[in-house]
């Protein structure tokens, strides 16, 4: 397999309704380029590959990464 295709996973869990993970652009121009919505309680498990540099989080959320776990404050 190709390693450059598969990236470091996070897991996302949304502590309230609506909580807003999105994905952002690799390359020069930093840009959005997918989002999706939690409803409270659902779990999005989530890839980093050649399109997707960063993932920003909006809303209370359990974030699980292979370094540990946040909880967003808000």
């Amino acid at each position: 397999m190709d390693d450059k295709h598969h990236g470091d996973y996070i897991v996302v869990k949304a502590k309230d309704q609506g909580v807003q993970v999105i994905g952002l652009t690799r390359g020069t121009d930093t840009k959005f380029h997918h989002t999706e919505k939690l409803d409270k309680n659902e779990v999005l498990i989530a890839q980093f590959t050649d399109h997707t540099s960063a993932i920003k989080i909006r809303g209370k959320a359990i974030v699980m990464t292979k370094y540990g776990t946040v909880e967003t404050d808000q």
